[in-house]
């Protein structure tokens, strides 16, 4: 057995999407943007991102609309670039949810910390870890229907945050201080270009996720109806979330506020706890805790399952052994599953180096790896509408039509290479180059390179 079951809904497929994005980029790194660009620096940031996301969901949503299968990118890059750059693009992606993995438990880690300081947080990733795993290996409907309500907890703790927010700022709490603008005055664009510069990365990995629908259109019931209602759907919950929630953070706590960064520039609390705690209402600040944690394991789930699949396209494309595309009764590609859930232990490195170092590295890795697979995205965007119309096919015959084409991908492609390319200006302006941040920054691009040349020396050879 080797096919997947469609047993995604509309509802699943749009909190799968919601799932993936909505983790320790806006509930922990979302402090880090702050300290590091200031408070118009990190909204600019995202604001960026936020458009460069909506064109992207807009080529993926009309490509997977007319073609929804598991393992999207390599699919289409295969299909309408070339089959080298689909085998590249497919790895990069694959690599870059195996490493999030880590990345989520790690954080996971760190909340727990809040209550039990004392416990080694590598038991934490443990533990963590069983858990997800064994959600992922149930079925594909109880993947959904966990991931669905894991996510509607994350929905509303945002809403409860945004009141709360809006109340602080007005002086609607027990100081009765109208906090304004007040916190404006001062870092409009701290470290100027380079903070801004370090902050898409981090806005970048926030973002991460979105494209996850498109992972799940294999396994979506009616696709071509589902894939265009969510497309539509997620991305302006996810924008306003984002932007909305940047926009609070950075009204009430000042960026110069050592509880975002330590002295030792690690992530000391989560921004949605530091706001909570001023309402000063018993336990309000554990519950939030406990709301991040959830989360963060949602996260997590997106990220194994969305692995996952693109490993088993892979196998089943013939670009990875053949072992990784069997599935067992339940509909799961269990040999991809385990390939894929041994990133996660990454996570346990943590023990050895320092929890924050180690995140922030695997963050900055599968970031740089994110603007890659969007760089892929857009690309055989531009690539499929010249294909679907070389064939006589008619505009108005696709499922979805994606607004502001071709400026709206080639506009993505730009700013994907501006960004990725910018990191070493920001190293440089800051004296932080060394062997760690440069690896940390751009591995992922001679992976990819070198993925990329070796399949196209592959079919040379073969065709040869």
């Amino acid at each position: 057995m080797s096919e997947l079951k469609r047993q995604l809904t509309t509802r699943h497929m749009s909190m799968i999407a919601l799932g993936g994005t909505l983790g320790t980029g806006i509930f922990l790194t979302s402090g880090a943007a702050l300290y590091t660009a200031g408070p118009f620096g990190a909204i600019l940031a995202y604001l960026i991102m936020g458009m460069m996301v909506y064109f992207l969901m807009n080529s993926l949503g009309e490509m997977s609309a007319y073609k929804p299968v598991s393992g999207s990118f390599c699919e289409y890059a295969s299909d309408y670039v070339s089959k080298p750059f689909g085998f590249a693009m497919g790895y990069n992606y694959w690599f870059n949810w195996a490493i999030t993995i880590a990345v989520e438990l790690i954080a996971s880690a760190i909340v727990m910390q809040y209550w039990f300081p004392h416990v080694p947080p590598v038991q934490w990733c443990a533990l963590f870890f069983v858990a997800i795993f064994a959600l992922n290996i149930l079925s594909v409907k109880s993947y959904g229907e966990s991931q669905y309500w894991l996510s509607l907890i994350k929905v509303a703790a945002i809403l409860i945050f945004i009141v709360i927010g809006v109340l602080v700022i007005t002086g609607f709490d027990k100081t009765h201080r109208v906090i304004g603008f007040h916190n404006w005055t001062q870092g409009h664009f701290h470290d100027g270009l380079s903070g801004l510069f370090a902050v898409f990365l981090l806005s970048g990995f926030a973002f991460q996720g979105t494209e996850l629908i498109g992972v799940a259109a294999g396994e979506a019931k009616d696709p071509h109806k589902s894939i265009p209602r969510a497309v539509k759907q997620i991305f302006w919950r996810i924008l306003l979330f984002y932007i909305l929630i940047m926009l609070i953070i950075s009204l009430i706590i000042p960026y110069t506020d050592p509880r975002l960064l330590n002295e030792n520039n690690n992530i000391a609390m989560s921004p949605f706890t530091i706001v909570f705690s001023m309402m000063h209402i018993p336990y309000i600040t554990g519950i939030m805790n406990f709301i991040i944690l959830t989360a963060l394991l949602s996260a997590c789930n997106s990220d194994l399952y969305s692995a996952t699949r693109i490993l088993w396209h892979l196998s089943k494309k013939g670009s990875a052994p053949k072992l990784f595309s069997i599935v067992n009764q339940n509909g799961i590609p269990i040999y991809a599953l385990l390939a894929t859930a041994s990133f996660g232990l990454l996570a346990f490195l943590s023990d050895l180096y320092g929890g924050t170092f180690i995140f922030l590295m695997l963050v900055n890795i599968s970031s740089l790896a994110g603007f890659l697979a969007w760089f892929g995205i857009a690309r055989s965007h531009l690539g499929f509408r010249k294909h679907y119309l070389a064939k006589g096919h008619q505009l108005r015959d696709l499922p979805f039509i994606s607004r502001f084409y071709p400026w709206a991908p080639i506009i993505a492609i730009i700013l994907c290479s501006i960004i990725v390319f910018g990191q070493w200006y920001t190293l440089a302006i800051q004296h932080n180059i060394s062997w760690s941040s440069l690896i940390s920054m751009y591995i992922g691009l001679p992976i990819v390179f070198f993925l990329w040349l070796g399949n196209w020396w592959y079919h040379k050879k073969k065709s040869g």
